[in-house]
């Protein structure tokens, strides 16, 4: 089923939420059931930053103030702000207890903010993006870091969009570039999904799959205009970012939008935090990802049937300690969580290896399909470069054995089959072009 969220992308947007606002104030035993409770579009608490608030936010309650709309304003005011505790903790502590809808104007992290402070206090929110840079907007995972771990937290959707187009085009091109990096880095997750699937029975769903290749398709047709923020061209990301994580709501979980180039983000970003170094944005990180895990997409390709045979003959089970001891050198004071999360490749018995290298060279011909639909690392690269986006780890501030790190252990971050996993499981090895 196919979840319908109300979304408008339009270049003076205000008029129009006002309105969204005024035609859905009935009263509640009136209301379709699809719609929300009386009171909850008369009160809002609106939540930005420094950044956001004199982007849109300010516009935004200034309206509605004047139209007779009760507004509880929370305004984020430090250089970083990161979608964790503290932050949680800083919205919670600014509302009051009246009954009211939240207003998420910014981008990725104010969005993971309010969907989750609203689900947990049961609200609704509404999604006010100032930048095309996070395909987040409107799906129902809240990536949050807890405790120095990042983790996707399960909350929910906003019940509409409002994109205001003049916004989304005058936002930093680094946002943009990164909201271009996150809809790129779907080539990868999306053959990682399918790969899960063939090799690992992980949960699949064909239709919605070939839902993310459309919205990926439409979006990389764009790139020109994407890096010249171009009207027609942030209107693509923006749709496309949209689509991706409605695909997400779909699903029922982000599978459909996050694969080998994103558990490359969060090791990197996860490593930021624990060495209190600036932030990178997620979108950059995962473009650069994107380009790094093609490399061994671009591995599989070159493999023979037979070579795959060879290579499962002479596989052997890495071993347990070893690994667990380069995942405490990686992960530092979060390597128990990490372990426990990989405990289903960790804990494998050999008669369980065994049958895996065997399907391995069973469905070799399907794995090599899924292969030939990831495009040379160099072809992405000239994508991200028309956006604007960077096109290598160490432009992001990270050197060699961060970047090698990343390589090695990332794909530990999450419970889930990647083709890094597979090179790893299989001990292929993947020179990085």
């Amino acid at each position: 089923m196919r979840t319908e969220l109300p979304v408008t992308i339009v270049e003076d947007v205000v008029p129009r939420l006002l309105d969204y606002c005024a035609n859905n104030r009935l009263p509640s035993n009136r209301l379709p059931s699809n719609r929300l409770p009386s009171n909850e579009l008369q009160k809002f608490t609106l939540v930005a930053d420094q950044n956001t608030y004199p982007a849109l936010g300010e516009a935004v309650a200034k309206a509605l103030s004047e139209h007779g709309f009760d507004i509880n304003t929370v305004v984020l005011t430090d250089d970083e702000v990161i979608a964790d505790e503290h932050y949680l903790i800083q919205v919670l502590l600014q509302a009051d207890r009246e009954d009211r809808t939240y207003l998420a104007v910014g981008s990725g992290t104010i969005t993971d903010i309010v969907r989750f402070v609203s689900h947990r206090t049961k609200a609704s929110f509404i999604s006010l993006p100032t930048a095309p840079s996070v395909d987040g907007f409107s799906s129902v995972g809240a990536p949050l870091v807890v405790g120095g771990l990042k983790q996707t937290v399960y909350c929910h959707p906003p019940v509409t969009i409002y994109a205001d187009l003049n916004t989304l085009c005058a936002a930093p091109p680094p946002m943009i570039a990164a909201g271009f990096g996150d809809i790129l880095g779907k080539y990868t997750s999306l053959s990682d999904w399918k790969l899960g699937a063939v090799l690992w029975d992980a949960p699949y769903s064909e239709e919605i799959a070939q839902r993310g290749w459309a919205a990926l398709r439409d979006c990389v047709r764009h790139a020109d205009g994407i890096g010249r923020a171009s009207p027609a061209g942030i209107r693509s990301l923006m749709d496309a970012l949209v689509e991706s994580g409605l695909c997400m709501v779909d699903f029922g979980a982000s599978h459909p939008a996050s694969g080998g180039e994103h558990y490359l983000s969060h090791y990197w970003e996860m490593k930021l935090l624990q060495e209190n170094k600036p932030a990178v944005l997620h979108g950059a990180k995962v473009g650069v990802g994107c380009i790094l895990v093609a490399n061994f997409y671009a591995k599989i390709r070159q493999l023979t049937r037979e070579r795959v045979e060879e290579l499962a003959a002479s596989a052997t089970m890495s071993d347990r300690e070893q690994t667990v001891q380069r995942i405490r050198a990686a992960y530092g004071p979060i390597a128990d969580e990490i372990v426990a999360e990989q405990a289903p490749y960790l804990d494998m018995s050999q008669d369980d290896y065994e049958l895996f290298k065997q399907r391995v060279v069973d469905n070799w011909a399907e794995v090599h399909d899924i292969a030939q639909r990831v495009p040379a690392p160099q072809e992405l690269a000239e994508l991200l470069r028309k956006a604007g986006g960077p096109v290598d780890a160490d432009t992001l501030g990270f050197d060699e054995e961060e970047i090698s790190m990343a390589l090695e252990c990332g794909h530990f971050v999450r419970n889930r089959f990647t083709v890094v996993k597979l090179c790893w499981l299989l001990g292929i090895e993947v020179e990085q072009t």
